[in-house]
């Protein structure tokens, strides 16, 4: 099976190569269709080769494998956590492509193929990040993962707004590319090797980590940091999401963010967690630090939104803190928790950007204000945001619910509340949508309640506004909850997903039992009543959790410039380096 590892990224760098070449000759339904078909057989190949992966899957492309243990060649690495990732962008792009299916203006003429052919590349990139064994090929990945992004960002050119927000994706997003570019040049002048593996072992026998391995480290992870949206690099993601059409803002939190916190585990676990590499206690510091920083801010920013689509955006952010919270507790059953967590929120959070793209295309607008009470007809609808948003909070059975249950008993202690007030409090503001917008609930929101970034003056992404809500634009979102309360339910899901994890990250050296507990089920329920009670609370009484002055300062950040943005880039690197620092000088 080896063999078919490389087919994860030509068959849908050929299938957009077709699109972009013969898009323009065919019918815009057979471009689709093609698109989907691609996408699909795709799909099919990660998970016959994830069932197919232990012991992982070892491809040397172009036959080039070492001699002599050295190597100059590309090789592709099918373990579980990195086919199960491709797995994950090859549905969530199949998910993406049916539902955008005639969902457009028209696109001009000879240009039939451009969506779905743009789409087709993205899941290339996914793909090969996802199963790169080498860090210098990950770049390769990384980058034409963000470029196309960007142009998915920037789909509607004709809006200045969409370019902005393209443009500063692209700004940001290029700057974390040269600093991972850097840190692979300084790894490569210490180690002569660019497989992670390789690094890894050539780190360690060098002994102990110095400044030079210091800034490698601090380089890389700054790049995928950047790529999920962690703070202070987080600045462009709400910006994008504003202005991303609704099927690219699926992708970009729903598996693009989580790219991001699997690229942090795989570098680190194969990198830089041996003698010659980064002391754990930094790590520990480094990732712990940020990640709790960054679900904290984020649930705050996103309590604070009227405008949903950054809502939604932001949530992403605060679950991104909670993922490298777990990860930087640099355990084996944070790592399984993590691991679920991650599958589960994927499929809740396209949901609700499925259905708040629903609301913009019907009535015009995705302002929470603007909307009160106006969604009373979409009954469907307002039941799969709703269920969403029970989702996001951790309700028991769902697949948030077992990962975040999973991880809160492996970080313990204090971390514990903060998983549980986080994703209450995004889950909070999610259902205070549901309850105005979709039952028309409490008074009528005033203009100076909330966020000052509205939703309102939005134009439909479809033709015209839609007088009936197409069913794969319903369907959608409906499989992707259904598959996310699998990960939950399916008997043998969650052990299987924890020996794959344990046996990439340990050599199959430790054995943990993934499961739900009382403990598990108590903390779910306790974030989903005290989303409800925030919700409600919202609702009925709204100025009692009004944005209050202090917060100011910290809405004032996302100021929208791109050069501020820089500048909080270069924070977050220097802050990044000082948390990972006292263990090198002490070394």
């Amino acid at each position: 099976m080896n063999h078919l590892l490389p087919l994860l990224v030509a068959v849908p760098l050929l299938g957009a190569a077709l699109l972009a070449a013969g898009g323009r000759r065919v019918p815009r339904a057979a471009a689709e269709s093609v698109g989907c078909a691609v996408s699909a057989g795709t799909t099919a190949l990660a998970v016959v080769l994830l069932l197919d992966s232990s012991p992982p899957l070892v491809e040397w492309a172009g036959g080039r494998v070492p001699v002599h243990g050295e190597s100059v060649g590309i090789v592709l690495v099918g373990d579980g956590p990195g086919l199960g990732m491709a797995a994950l962008a090859s549905t969530l792009t199949l998910a993406a492509l049916v539902y955008s299916w005639h969902y457009f203006d028209e696109p001009p003429r000879g240009h039939s193929g451009s969506f779905p052919a743009l789409l087709l590349l993205f899941q290339a990139g996914m793909c090969g990040f996802a199963i790169a064994g080498d860090l210098f090929n990950a770049f390769v990945w990384f980058e034409l993962m963000s470029v196309v992004a960007y142009a998915l960002t920037g789909h509607r050119v004709e809006e200045a707004r969409a370019v902005q927000g393209a443009l500063t994706f692209g700004v940001v997003n290029s700057l974390g590319a040269y600093a991972m570019l850097m840190g692979i040049g300084l790894l490569y002048a210490r180690t002569g090797e660019l497989g992670m593996t390789a690094i890894g072992q050539e780190l360690d026998a060098h002994g102990p980590p110095d400044a030079l391995v210091l800034a490698g480290f601090v380089l890389v992870l700054t790049a995928l940091l950047v790529k999920g949206a962690a703070v202070p690099f987080h600045f462009w993601l709400p910006d994008a999401h504003a202005v991303a059409p609704t099927p690219v803002c699926m992708l970009l939190s729903g598996v693009m963010v989580e790219l991001g916190a699997f690229g942090v585990w795989r570098v680190y676990d194969t990198v830089f967690s041996g003698p010659g590499g980064m002391p754990a206690a930094d790590v520990e510091r480094a990732l712990v630090t940020l990640g709790a920083l960054t679900a904290v801010i984020g649930a705050v920013m996103c309590w604070y939104q009227r405008h949903i689509k950054r809502l939604l955006a932001y949530s992403t952010v605060a679950h991104m803190g909670l993922f490298l919270t777990g990860i930087g507790t640099l355990t084996p059953e944070a790592d399984d928790g993590v691991a679920l967590y991650i599958l589960g929120h994927a499929g809740v959070k396209a949901a609700l950007f499925a259905c708040t793209g629903i609301l913009l295309d019907r009535y015009g607008s995705v302002d929470e204000h603007a909307l009160h009470g106006r969604a009373r007809r979409l009954r469907g609808v307002a039941v799969l945001f709703a269920v969403g948003g029970l989702g996001l909070a951790g309700l028991p059975p769902f697949g948030t619910a077992l990962g975040k249950s999973v991880t809160e008993e492996a970080v313990g202690g204090p971390l514990t509340v903060l998983y549980v007030l986080a994703s209450a409090v995004t889950a909070g503001a999610v259902l205070r949508v549901a309850a105005r917008v979709f039952l028309g609930l409490g008074p009528r929101p005033q203009e100076g309640d909330a966020y000052e970034t509205t939703g309102s003056g939005e134009e439909p992404e479809t033709r015209q506004r839609l007088s009936r809500v197409p069913d794969t634009m319903t369907l959608v979102p409906a499989v992707l909850l259904a598959g996310s309360l699998a990960v939950g339910v399916v008997p043998g899901f969650a052990e299987a997903v924890g020996h794959a994890v344990q046996e990439a990250g340990t050599g199959g050296l430790v054995h943990v039992s993934v499961h739900w507990t009382p403990l598990g089920v108590l903390l779910g329920l306790a974030s989903t009543a005290l989303a409800l009670a925030l919700a409600a609370v919202a609702v009925t009484r709204p100025r009692l959790l009004a944005v209050p002055d202090r917060a100011q300062p910290l809405r004032r950040l996302q100021s929208g410039h791109v050069g501020d943005y820089v500048a909080w880039l270069l924070v977050g690197t220097t802050l990044l380096g000082a948390l990972a620092l006292p263990g090198v000088l002490g070394g």
